[in-house]
């Protein structure tokens, strides 16, 4: 009886031990899961991308790739390589892209946030009618608008030549195929956007306009000093997701010209999609990724500094 008693005080210490441990190791075994996909999916991919991006392939199967550390970089902005002669004009189409539908999509989707966030009649429909582009696949949506700027049969010239203006070829003329590209990501994503500036007007109390009302505040002062800085949190979502989508732009370019005509209508994913088949493009590719991803991240940490940067959240 005395050997089991003391050994009982040794087992609640052993017991006490493993369980202590065990509550210290659940928070790091619960994301190891999310930690073990990261890894797989995104840093080794992207590691093994920087890594091969300063080879060149061999040109054989079981050869060896040949280390040229940023030749394959400097080959991309020379205008007598065969895929530098084309890079610059793309590399500029996707910047130009990123902006300008950033620029008009976020902004429009602010608009009609703040247009349906009030008691109106028929609400649902209206605000189902703006959010229904963004629910069609973005290759669907390019389909409507392939047909809409078609040259003979199109709706849009259709409706010029009725009333008697000047048509267009809108995916064949090389001054308009890329604002056309960028119309129709405009129309497709400016609801979506709007779906987030939705939300975070109605996490707004309703007691803070209502405070300003009674001192006098009109819409724009209790608008510009009130609803823009308390949404701040979800603009810097919004520009992040509207950027990082923007560059990601590929599946549209099938049905609105892929990329022609010389490239005018080209974006950098559909361009390393149009060239990874041969094996001798295989370092310039990885080199192309990265100049993409770094070109997001840049865009990405500017959002952070200029929106975060010195700024305490607001209660």
């Amino acid at each position: 009886m005395a050997t089991k008693a003391a050994a009982l005080p040794q087992l609640v210490d052993n017991t006490s031990i493993l369980t202590r441990l065990f509550r210290a190791l659940l928070p790091y075994l619960l994301i190891a899961p999310t930690l073990l996909g990261v890894f797989t999916f995104t840093l080794l991919p992207a590691v093994r991308t920087v890594h091969d991006s300063l080879y060149q392939p061999p040109r054989m199967a079981r050869g060896e790739p040949t280390f040229v550390g940023l030749e394959n970089y400097a080959s991309l902005f020379n205008p007598q390589h065969h895929l530098g002669a084309r890079f610059g004009q793309i590399l500029g189409n996707t910047l130009a892209f990123s902006l300008a539908t950033v620029g008009v999509s976020v902004p429009i989707g602010l608009g009609m946030a703040l247009l349906l966030n009030r008691r109106i009649r028929a609400m649902g429909f209206w605000r189902f009618a703006v959010f229904y582009p963004s629910l069609l696949p973005l290759i669907g949506a390019a389909s409507i608008w392939a047909f809409l700027y078609a040259d003979t049969v199109g709706l849009i010239n259709t409706t010029l030549r009725a009333l008697g203006l000047p048509t267009n070829n809108w995916l064949g003329n090389p001054n308009t195929v890329l604002a056309s590209i960028i119309t129709v990501d405009i129309w497709k994503q400016s609801g979506y956007h709007m779906l987030f500036f939705l939300a975070g007007l109605q996490a707004i109390p309703q007691d803070l306009y209502e405070a300003a009302e009674l001192d006098g505040a009109s819409y724009w002062q209790q608008l510009t000093a009130l609803t823009l800085p308390l949404l701040r949190r979800t603009l810097l979502f919004v520009l992040v997701v509207a950027l990082t989508f923007s560059f990601q732009t590929v599946e549209q370019l099938g049905a609105l010209g892929m990329g022609k005509p010389a490239d005018r209508g080209n974006l950098l994913l559909y361009f390393i999609f149009q060239n990874i088949g041969e094996r001798r493009n295989w370092g310039y590719i990885n080199a192309m990724s990265v100049i993409l991803a770094g070109m997001l991240l840049v865009f990405t940490v500017t959002n952070f500094f200029l929106l975060e940067r010195g700024r305490e959240d607001e209660r």
